[in-house]
């Protein structure tokens, strides 16, 4: 009964306890639906290419006591934590990449507590998935045989490629690049092209590219497409028509003299020649060597019986025969097999083909393949049977320069052997048309250092990678002026080292310069237009532009600079065939003639005097055309005294020769009047009009400076006069001007070429003017030189009582004081006829210009 009260009254306290405790509820998320960013992470998805670091979800929830509630993340033991949460604001980071490929979905224990009660809820985050797959091919790269008797438009071989993206990201579509073959874009079924087929003679082998392209979707916000190539290989097979060959060769065994007898020792290959239908093989060899090999059916040697004789050699002549359908022995090979007994488990390294041992490896490829690139129709293996440190070796590989290079360069055992292209530029097609290597393996630690060697033949095609290049950068030629249309002019050549249609040049020619010169387009050869005249005197240089091209358009330029060559084609001419000059004594009178050539020496003219009478009289200079009288002729005097006639007057002939060859020369008659130089009543005015009677708008220049100076003098006095009168205001008387009486003058002329009758006349019978060009007419006697003008009319008589020359001024007259002459001097005669000469020259001048 004390129990039971003790316990009544404990449950009596217990209750009373329990009104004084308060409530206290778990905390919860709040769950806003699948689309939600803000929640508990309920049916959440995630694109795979979001970016490390991004906020992704808010985790969001409550306490029902108002307590401050914190988040926390969990994943499963042995997941990969991707996602980071803070455990107060409930953001959710990314911190692993994802991957919907490798994991679609991730679990994730998300929690929230209240300090007192935590609430662990257990979500799956979807990992959606983005364009971040390439194609990958199932198949490729492969090898493809075909019979060259293949039909068009048969199937060959199926592509597969696979995407791990979804939806269009995942779809593949397949391309060709150009080529005799085709494939279904969807399928993936290549085919030979409709109307093409296979050719063993032309090519043995087509390296076809595959292109795997998937459907495109989106990636970091953009849209992109994916695709992956892969190389299909097709060998095209013969048909039957070659004998077996061994593959392999030439053959090495090695046996050692332990070996128990049936142990295998070498097996030799044979493959019929006719790939396509290949008849049996059967091997055989010489039973005169020493037996101590046989050859089994399987054509593997095996020891049959073997006694101690380490380090021999053993040649064995094996023979492959194909066996026809009827059991007889066909076409055969032949080839050598070489065994030596060692006694030590050792063997060199050994290059293998697709179908066996193999030391000739061939490829066919186009010049100048990108650098970096894997030279794939070789297929290469190497191997050293033995084992350890003996089955280590180096592979080189030697050849010309640096074009290639073997990967890799230390092998142990076994290894696949990789060329890459390191020198694209080297691999040319015009030096080498193919490049022979030696791929050597050499073993390292051994101390026979066994090696082998492998030749590697790649046999170069051509592209056009070249241009047509001249011989020279410009080229000059010359060609006679006279030279007929179609003459050739110059050759010029240009080469293109490419090979067939590619290596052929043609030529064209182009520029200002051209329009009188053709070009042959394959020789090169320029020529003049047909109706092309070629003129020095006109135009001597000409230059054009002459360009090389090939078939597809590359070309180069060089540049053509003709000369048409002067030749001797035009005489000298005279502008007169008789000339007439007055030669003071002491000064000499000029001659010029002209030659139309365009170059020296055919334009350099040479004078000489031809005839003249007397003869020592004259000189002349060769070069400039001047004839003076004799250096000891100081007056006419002298003149008289030597021609005995008082008559100065003398004609020459004289010739103009020019200095080409031939050598053309005309001669012109020249009418000489000689005068004495005194000096003149005119002081230097008279001076002057002697020397410059040659020159007659020289002498009206200088009139005109003269008349004009006296004006301004007589304008600068007149005005200074009145501005002093005016000054003055002094009114001055009426003064008388007293004339005085002048004495008429009378205008006497003297013709200075009047004709007089002397020798000189005699110089005007036959005289040849130009006497070296049959096609210049001339005529003889030359026409008579144009008449002297008219002289001005004499002044008017005197008249007593007209005033004369009178100039009034405010305080005097002036009148003019005449000077006397009492008659007319020589000196006066000689100014008379130079005024007299310069005027029929200015006449003869103003009838030319009109």
């Amino acid at each position: 009964s004390i129990n039971a009260c003790s316990y009544f009254i404990c449950l009596l306290v217990y209750i009373a306890t329990l009104e004084f405790i308060p409530s206290d509820f778990a905390p919860y998320f709040y769950d806003n639906g699948p689309y939600s960013h803000n929640g508990n992470l309920a049916l959440f998805s995630l694109s795979e290419d979001t970016a490390v670091g991004t906020q992704i979800y808010c985790l969001n929830g409550t306490d029902p006591e108002g307590q401050e509630v914190r988040y926390g993340l969990a994943f499963e033991p042995g997941s990969k934590e991707y996602f980071r949460v803070d455990p107060k604001s409930g953001n959710i980071t990314l911190v692993e990449k994802l991957d919907r490929e490798k994991q679609d979905s991730v679990e994730v224990l998300v929690s929230i507590t209240d300090g007192r009660s935590k609430v662990v809820e257990k979500v799956t985050i979807f990992v959606m998935d983005a364009n971040d797959e390439r194609p990958e091919f199932q198949n490729m790269p492969a090898i493809v045989d075909v019979l060259e008797t293949t039909a068009s438009g048969s199937s060959i071989f199926k592509v597969q490629a696979v995407d791990r993206d979804t939806g269009s990201g995942g779809s593949v579509t397949y391309y060709l690049q150009p080529s005799l073959f085709a494939i279904d874009r969807h399928s993936g079924v290549l085919r030979i092209k409709p109307g093409e087929m296979l050719d063993y003679e032309k090519s043995k082998t087509h390296f076809v590219t595959v292109i795997a392209k998937d459907g495109g979707g989106n990636f970091n916000g953009k849209e992109q497409f994916l695709s992956s190539s892969a190389t299909l290989t097709i060998n095209v097979i013969d048909a039957q028509d070659t004998p077996p060959s061994f593959i392999g060769i030439p053959y090495f065994g090695y046996v050692y003299e332990v070996s128990a007898p049936g142990s295998e020792i070498y097996t030799v290959v044979a493959k019929d020649g006719d790939v396509g239908n290949p008849n049996p093989i059967s091997y055989s060899f010489d039973e005169g060597k020493l037996l101590t090999l046989r050859l089994c059916e399987s054509h593997v040697f095996h020891v049959f019986y073997f006694c101690q004789m380490a380090n021999m050699i053993i040649t064995l002549c094996v023979q492959a025969s194909e066996v026809g359908p009827d059991g007889s022995l066909m076409d055969y090979g032949v080839t050598t097999v070489v065994i030596r007994v060692v006694d030590l488990n050792n063997n060199p390294p050994t290059f293998y083909g697709e179908k066996g041992p193999q030391n000739i490896f061939e490829l066919t490829m186009y010049e100048h393949p990108p650098e970096g690139e894997i030279l794939r129709g070789l297929k290469i293996t190497v191997n050293d049977s033995d084992q350890g440190a003996n089955a280590k070796f180096n592979l080189r590989l030697i050849g010309p320069g640096r074009m290639l290079r073997v990967v890799p360069q230390t092998v142990l055992n076994e290894a696949q052997v990789t060329i890459l292209v390191e020198d694209s530029a080297a691999m040319d097609y015009e030096k080498h048309h193919f490049l022979t290597y030696k791929l050597l393996a050499v073993e390292i630690d051994t101390p026979e250092r066994f090696s082998a060697t492998a030749d590697i033949v790649i046999h170069l095609l051509d592209t056009n990678d070249n241009a047509p290049k001249f011989s020279s950068d410009y080229y000059i030629a010359r060609i006679p002026e006279n030279s007929p249309g179609g003459s050739n002019v110059v050759s010029v050549t240009a080469t293109d080292p490419d090979s067939g249609l590619w290596g052929e040049v043609k030529y064209s020619i182009y520029g200002s310069g051209a329009d009188l010169f053709l070009i042959q387009p394959t020789s090169g050869i320029i020529y003049t237009q047909p109706w092309a005249n070629l003129d020095a005197e006109v135009r001597s240089k000409y230059n054009f532009y002459v360009k090389a091209e090939d078939t597809e358009g590359k070309y180069s330029l060089a540049e053509v600079f003709v000369t048409v060559l002067d030749l001797n084609d035009h005489p000298p001419e005279f502008n007169e065939n008789f000339l007439e000059k007055t030669m003071i004594i002491g000064a000499p009178v000029k001659i010029e003639a002209v030659d139309d050539d365009a170059e020296e020496p055919n334009n350099v003219i040479e004078y000489s005097i031809m005839k003249a009478d007397p003869d020592n009289i004259f000189d002349i200079n060769s070069d400039t055309g001047e004839i003076m009288l004799k250096s000891y002729i100081k007056s006419i005097d002298i003149v008289q005294n030597i021609t005995k006639q008082k008559d100065c007057t003398w004609s020459l002939v004289v010739q103009a020769r020019d200095r080409g060859q031939p050598s053309f020369s005309t001669t012109a008659v020249v009418k000489i009047d000689i005068s004495e130089a005194t000096q003149l009543s005119g002081g230097p005015l008279a001076s002057f009009l002697m020397q410059s009677r040659d020159k007659p708008l020289q002498i009206l220049g200088m009139l005109a400076g003269v008349i004009s100076l006296m004006v301004i003098v007589t304008v600068i006095i007149s005005t200074a006069m009145f501005m002093r009168n005016k000054k003055s205001n002094r009114i001055l008387p009426n003064r008388r001007i007293k004339r005085r009486p002048r004495h008429q003058q009378t205008w006497i002329w003297k013709n200075p070429f009047k004709k007089t009758e002397n020798s000189a006349d005699k110089f005007l019978e036959n005289v040849n003017y130009n006497n070296n060009v049959s096609n210049v007419v001339r005529q003889w006697p030359p026409p008579p030189p144009p008449c002297a003008p008219s002289l001005p009319p004499p002044p008017p008589s005197y008249i007593p009582g007209d005033r004369q020359w009178v100039v009034p001024t405010v305080s005097a007259a002036v009148a003019v004081k005449p000077k006397r002459k009492s008659e007319m001097t020589r000196q006066d005669t000689v100014n008379k006829a130079l005024v007299s000469e310069l005027k029929m020259r200015l006449e003869k001048r103003r009838n030319y210009f009109y």
